[in-house]
């Protein structure tokens, strides 16, 4: 009797058990299920002045119409909240650094250096100097918002992670989502400098101009073919620390080159004139190169209102969630798009200091006192941290490298961040798109637009500070006394760099310096990637020939030919002679790979491909070793290759040439050292027992996006990353792509003929797991399958009625 009711209780309790379980399951399926966004139906709504509607297509992507901007701008809010909340809540927070109070310590570091900026303090100030036209739209999208939050039956389902519920938007939230962008596109300017700091007190000038050369052979400039090429010869010596292993109690750099995704930037965009174009109107191209993750930074949309003339107004394009406006996309006249720039918009100016002036420094102004500011940073689980930043009249006081700098920097200024983006949906034509841009507050960009009428044309969108020349100055840290440290506030539209209608037809930018002529000194240089990639996006555009049509602009987008590192295959081949195969059959199986497992493109399954850029990134690492040990203990992110991304071109020089003096003492001749480089390469590739021929370039260049939060459950976690899908293409290459990086969207364009317009991004229009819209049309992004821009026929209709 007794074993007998043990069973039985033994089954009640895994019944009970069993249900318990069930019941977990399902109450946390319907909770996810409640944060799904509402796709029909009609919502009676406070503050209409007309009506506004949501139509989506199949794939989720809406059309926004109401009849008034105002209304479209609330529809909008409403659908982004419902969407997109979480991610618009950790743009605000990562630019006003309060990421802590949701993640706790973990993200205290971040939250410090960022909160030096204090940029939720410079929003409410932005806020004041908006005009009453602009905060109109702002307030009737910051209330859409929050009614869009508030209508879902559960809150979004990161909250339920973290613990915490969601805070309401405000105005200044908005701003903030523009900031988190300069961090996004301008942050590495800051261990750029510091970078440059170090390298200027430890190298000659000559060595300085040699080993970070203002251009190269690369460079495509907009107003010329080429860059005159700098008579800098190769000086007799290196600097001390070239070339040595760096010291047995040093840290390892936080990246090895040859096994990481170092030193990759990207965005393209490019124009063809009406004068080449099947229907006589520009076509436009763009796709921005950003961290991709889940979801996607853009929300595909199309806007439509009246535009004031009597007529419809339609944005098609993308948005950023948090903001009412489409960032790049058409407005069926003009149609445009960015990339960064790259420009030289930040210094640092060493401050001085003086016992006789207690609590004060010097600055270009003379003697000040710094004011001080106690940030509060809340910190879940934690007390709150104090921190105290000094601000001076140049911007926040930054220790570093046993000094103390001033943080000048654009981002700071006001007028750096507001609502002009606003005034390209009435802009009719190039000309006046281009005044426009010259105005917008966001981190600079490269303009390249086009309108109807077949005009094409670049400039700067974005501030661009009124400085003395400066040349290679202000791209090192600089003194109190140094002229080109002093900013007389913005240049004027009128005085902005622009191309416009160049003879040949075509524009095209892609991070690197953009000017060979005069323009180039108001810009300066940030960081400019190499020009390799805006070189081959060059040639593609000249090869289309005289007549073009969208499906052909939108191909280059997709060109993932290995161009610049064919020489450096050759330089590969030639390491492994005779000599270096002998008796070593993992070199001549490496040789072998390098000449039939090279396709000439960064595809998946080439061996070759990777064989050769693992020896390029090699060769950096053997002669950069010690000074990027010594770097990483100034700033994580500061390396060799962030005080100039020209060196391939520097280093493929030196292997060229083999000037003795620069030959490392270690290696006995310039071929050993090519070789040391190669048995490298070949050491990682098999470090994990798989044979040489196995190591691809797809197997490296693997997908790895998540959603922020997959960590944090592991159960579900599986469904809030993407499938390890292979992904071809690279830096230097039109097509770059990383596990985690690469072109956030493929947009092509011609103004007044959306119709034809291709569309593809990584992910889909929602942040949500459970909704059909969080990864569909990933797969025309992975294989560039041109799928449309506009919507298609409406699936599913949202209204909102007074």
């Amino acid at each position: 009797m007794q074993k007998n009711g043990v069973l039985v209780w033994s089954r009640r309790i895994l019944i009970a058990a069993v249900g318990l379980l069930l019941l977990t399951v399902a109450a946390a399926w319907l909770y996810l299920r409640g944060s799904l966004a509402q796709l029909e139906g009609s919502r009676q709504t406070a503050g209409m002045e007309t009506t506004a509607s949501v139509a989506r297509d199949e794939h989720g992507v809406p059309l926004i119409s109401g009849g008034s901007r105002g209304d479209v701008a609330y529809a909008t809010g409403f659908v982004h909240a419902q969407e997109r909340f979480f991610q618009m809540d950790l743009l605000r927070r990562v630019s006003a650094g309060e990421l802590s109070e949701l993640f706790g310590e973990r993200a205290l570091p971040l939250d410090k250096s960022h909160r030096l900026h204090r940029f939720r303090a410079r929003a409410e100030l932005a806020l004041q100097s908006m005009s009453p036209a602009d905060r109109a739209i702002l307030d009737r999208y910051v209330s859409g918002v929050n009614d869009g939050l508030n209508a879902l039956s559960a809150k979004p389902f990161e909250y339920a992670l973290v613990g915490l519920p969601p805070r309401a938007w405000a105005p200044a939230d908005t701003m903030l989502v523009i900031w988190a962008m300069y961090f996004d596109l301008q942050g590495s300017q800051e261990p750029r400098e510091l970078a440059r700091g170090w390298f200027k007190e430890h190298a000659t000038d000559e060595q300085r101009a040699f080993l970070a050369p203002e251009s190269t052979p690369w460079d495509a400039p907009l107003d010329a073919q080429a860059i005159a090429a700098a008579d800098v010869v190769i000086p007799a010596a290196p600097p001390v620390w070239w070339g040595k292993p760096k010291a047995a109690d040093a840290p390892a750099p936080t990246k090895v080159a040859a096994a990481e995704f170092l030193n990759t930037v990207g965005s393209n965009n490019w124009a063809v004139s009406g004068t080449r174009s099947d229907t006589g109107a520009a076509i436009i191209a763009d796709d921005m190169h950003l961290g991709i993750s889940l979801p996607t930074i853009w929300y595909r949309a199309a806007l439509q209102f009246p535009d004031g003339k009597g007529g419809q107004r339609r944005m098609v394009g993308v948005t950023l969630p948090g903001a009412p406006l489409v960032v790049v996309g058409s407005n069926g006249k003009v149609a445009w798009g960015f990339t960064n720039s790259y420009g030289d918009y930040m210094d640092f100016i060493a401050l001085d200091s003086d016992a006789s002036k207690p609590g004060q420094v010097r600055t270009q102004a003379g003697w000040e006192t710094p004011v001080l500011h106690e940030e509060t940073i809340l910190v879940k689980g934690a007390p709150a941290t104090k921190l105290a930043v000094r601000d001076t009249s140049l911007g926040p006081i930054r220790e570093a490298m046993g000094r103390s700098y001033a943080l000048h920097w654009t981002a700071h200024l006001p007028g750096a961040v507001n609502f002009n983006l606003a005034r390209m949906e009435s802009a009719d034509t190039l000309d006046q798109a281009l005044t426009v841009a010259a105005t917008l507050g966001v981190p600079a960009q490269n303009f390249v637009g086009g309108d109807d009428k077949g005009n094409i044309g670049w400039t700067i969108a974005g501030p661009l500070p009124r400085r003395a020349p400066a040349g290679v100055a202000s791209t090192y840290p600089m003194s109190a006394d140094d002229v080109a440290g002093v900013w007389q506030g913005w240049l004027s539209p009128a005085e902005y760099p622009k191309v416009v209608n160049p003879a040949t037809g075509h524009l095209a930018t892609a991070n690197s310096r953009q000017l060979a002529g005069d323009g180039a000194a108001l810009i300066g240089d940030g960081g400019f990637d190499l020009g390799a990639r805006t070189h081959q996006v060059r040639d593609d555009l000249a090869a289309l020939g005289t007549k073009t049509d969208v499906q052909k602009v939108y191909a280059i987008g997709l060109d993932d030919r290995a161009l610049f590192l064919t020489a450096w295959r050759e330089r590969a081949v030639a390491t492994l002679d005779a000599k270096a195969v002998e008796g070593n059959p993992q070199r001549k199986e490496a040789l072998a790979l390098l000449k039939d497992g090279w396709s000439g493109k960064a595809s998946v399954d080439s061996v070759g491909y990777r064989i050769t850029r693992g020896f390029m990134y090699a060769v950096y690492d053997i002669v950069y070793e010690n000074a990027n040990a010594e770097l990483a203990t100034i700033d994580p992110k500061a390396s060799m290759a962030a005080v100039s991304s020209r060196w391939p071109v520097v280093l493929a020089r030196l292997l060229d040439q083999q000037p003795a003096g620069w030959l490392p003492p270690q290696y006995a001749d310039w071929q050993a050292l090519q070789v040391a480089a190669m048995d490298r390469v070949i050491k990682d590739l098999t470090k994990d027992g798989q044979p040489l021929s196995a190591a691809t370039w797809g197997q490296r260049n693997t997908a790895t996006s998540a959603h922020p939060m997959a960590s944090a459950i592991p159960v579900l976690g599986k469904y809030l990353k993407v499938a390890p899908d292979m992904l071809p293409g690279d830096q230097h290459m039109p097509r770059v792509s990383g596990p985690n990086f690469g072109q956030s969207e493929r947009l092509t364009v011609s103004p007044g003929h959306e119709e034809q317009g291709i569309f593809n991004m990584p992910a889909g229009q929602s942040g949500h797991p459970l909704s059909p819209y969080f990864l569909d049309g990933r797969m025309d992004w992975i294989t560039g399958r041109a799928s449309p821009l506009l919507p298609g026929a409406a699936q599913h209709t949202l209204t909102f009625v007074k």
